[in-house]
């Protein structure tokens, strides 16, 4: 991600810049305090952008100052890039490795080799946009998922010197055409599918090539010096805004990349063409800033396994003194990394070229070897006793009907009548929260020779009118809705939801629940409205696995019931009313919380199968006899 020679063209090279050193910490401090959960720092996430940047204005101006001069080798090229990149990141790898072997559960254990294998062959942003998003729930076990930037980076560099030499031979004129136009075309397809929900803008190279590319153009010298000195201080002061407002006011929420990219990247783009000399390039020059930007990478590296452990172990996130305790930890590892790692594999005297790609072919065939043996491993069960086994199997405990039948609409396919072989006269209507709830139902219907059919669409809740950042849940409820007009044998509707994400503090959420509980009743049909499930701050067999391990299950407790009551306290206000309509109301708060906590576990079986999604054996005590 970074490198250590500065360029400002094709041509020209500077000293060392201290502010780009600054800027590098510019990048890695919201990263990490994102990761941290620092308040504040809820875009955290954009110093990846920043980083993008820096490492194509740098690394560009090299390749072109060379390819112009007729001396640019495509071998030395990688042995630099594998001198920066490989060492820190092995020992990085191989450390994770290890303590996931060792803490790791059945089910969470399994991934880390895959994502190791990729990571080691630049492949893992691959991975991660097949197994994952970013800001998607499962992340919080995958202590590799920070190298995706990393494969985005190699990836381009595989390509691009190799790009400029062709392009060499045309003038530097038409080198800048071509890579503003691939710039353009890049930034086009990430604008363009901004909405996307697979994870493809986010971790692929097509839509974060502009960002590298970005750097490139101004190492180039498409951008003109400039020489007012007042001008220069506009410039890279509107630069630290932008970075700054992206920080603090995007979100997770935020689509991102797309237009929201925009601000990070030029913010970067202005540091970098002006900084120098004004006041922010001094400010970025201050010597604890420029210490935090020389350890960058290897802090890149190691703050996020460090918090992924951590939260792992203690079943929370991180927060006051551990949250403390981990950020310095982070940065005394990352020092001890850049000290004694990258800096001795950076000394072409100590490591000549033949060892250095000796070793990278050792350190790329052990990490290999080592993953994919920990892959012919699996879960590794023989590790832990039957008792933490009893309970991690607990995520296990879903519908036998979850994969066949949830997101029917999203793939296409008919919806599932559950239960006896005759036409249903129930449907349970929701997003991935009722599947559990509707294979009890479906349980309940085949004992009283009925059935139902289910409907449900991952974070869709059956509200019409509902706008998901997936245009495709407005049309999924639409068709629920058409379906229950279309087959008056359907006399009960039952409603299931997140209620608990919320949303009922956005009073235009409410009204729409209204209005799609009122167009039900209209078409003459039994309204059920399952109520908001009790969401825990932790994933409930997980918690219950590690306190079997140490023989403290009789502790094992949920969320205080006050804590619930509040988060659902408008929820809850509005029972009265839809119950004065004839709305029945199931509600899971007193079926599982006593009057101090709620429930995790009953005769010994999670009521989870994660931190909010009821397992079978949770949807069976929420439902309880048939209806």
């Amino acid at each position: 991600m970074h490198g250590k020679v500065e360029q400002i063209g094709a041509r020209a090279t500077r000293p060392h810049r201290r502010d780009i050193d600054g800027l590098r910490a510019l990048a890695i401090l919201p990263v990490l305090f994102f990761h941290a959960h620092v308040p504040g720092f809820s875009g955290g996430y954009v110093g990846v952008d920043i980083f993008f940047v820096i490492s194509g204005y740098l690394i560009t101006g090299i390749v072109a100052r060379d390819v112009d001069e007729g001396r640019f080798s495509l071998l030395r090229f990688y042995e630099r890039r594998f001198r920066r990149i490989i060492p820190a990141l092995a020992v990085m790898i191989l450390a994770v490795l290890g303590l996931a072997a060792w803490l790791y559960l059945p089910g969470d254990l399994e991934g880390v080799p895959k994502s190791a294998l990729a990571a080691t062959l630049f492949l893992s942003n691959l991975w991660f946009f097949t197994d994952t998003g970013y800001f998607a729930g499962g992340a919080d076990v995958k202590p590799l998922l920070q190298t995706w930037s990393l494969a985005v980076e190699e990836q381009y560099y595989i390509g691009f010197p190799i790009l400029l030499m062709l392009l060499a031979r045309f003038g530097t004129r038409a080198r800048t055409s071509v890579v503003a136009a691939i710039a353009i075309v890049s930034l086009t397809l990430c604008i363009f599918m901004q909405r996307d929900t697979t994870g493809f803008a986010f971790y692929l190279l097509p839509t974060r090539a502009w960002e590298l590319l970005a750097g490139a153009l101004l190492a180039l010298g498409v951008v003109p010096a400039i020489r007012a000195c007042w001008l220069r201080e506009t410039v890279v002061w509107a630069g630290v805004l932008a970075i700054g407002a992206a920080v603090i006011l995007y979100d997770r929420n935020t689509l991102f990349p797309g237009f929201a990219a925009l601000a990070p990247v030029l913010g970067a783009a202005a540091l970098l063409h002006s900084a120098p000399g004004t006041s922010a390039g001094r400010a970025l020059a201050w010597s604890p800033l420029v210490g935090i930007g020389l350890i960058s990478y290897s802090l890149y590296l190691w703050h996020w396994p460090l918090i992924v452990f951590t939260e792992y172990a203690t079943d929370r996130p991180l927060s006051g003194a551990t949250r403390i305790a981990v950020i310095a930890a982070s940065l005394a590892i990352a020092w001890l990394s850049w000290r004694f790692v990258e800096q001795p594999f950076r000394d072409s005297a100590r490591m000549p070229p033949r060892t250095i790609f000796r070793l990278t072919g050792a350190a790329i065939a052990l990490l290999c070897a080592l993953s994919v043996a920990l892959l012919a491993m699996g879960p590794w069960p023989s590790r832990f006793a039957p008792a933490v086994l009893a309970q991690i199997a607990g995520r296990n405990d879903i519908s036998p009907d979850r994969k066949r039948c949830h997101d029917s609409f999203m793939r296409s396919a008919q919806p599932c009548v559950l239960g006896a072989p005759v036409r249903p006269s129930a449907m349970l209507w929701g997003d991935s929260h009722g599947v559990e709830l509707a294979h009890v139902l479906a349980q309940q219907a085949r004992a009283q020779g009925k059935s139902l059919v289910e409907r449900t669409t991952s974070s869709c809740p059956p509200v019409l009118a509902y706008e998901a950042k997936d245009a495709r849940c407005a049309a999924a409820n639409r068709a629920a809705f058409e379906a229950i007009r279309a087959d008056p044998g359907l006399s009960r509707i039952y409603l299931s939801a997140f209620w608990a994400n919320g949303a009922f503090d956005d009073p235009a959420f409410v009204a729409k629940l209204d209005h799609t509980i009122a167009a039900i009743r209209a078409e003459g049909r039994e309204v059920v409205l399952i109520g908001a499930v009790p969401p825990q701050p932790f994933d409930v067999p997980r918690r219950l696995a590690h306190l079997a391990r140490a023989d403290a299950l009789d502790s094992a407790e949920g969320i205080e019931r006050p804590q619930v009551e509040a988060r659902i306290g408008n929820l809850r206000a509005l029972f009265t009313r839809w119950q004065a309509r004839g709305v029945t109301l199931i509600d899971p708060v007193p079926q599982l919380c006593d009057a101090r906590f709620c429930a995790i576990e009953r005769d010994g079986q999670p009521l989870y199968f994660d931190s909010h999604h009821l397992s079978v054996a949770g949807a069976r005590a929420v439902l309880g006899r048939p209806r």
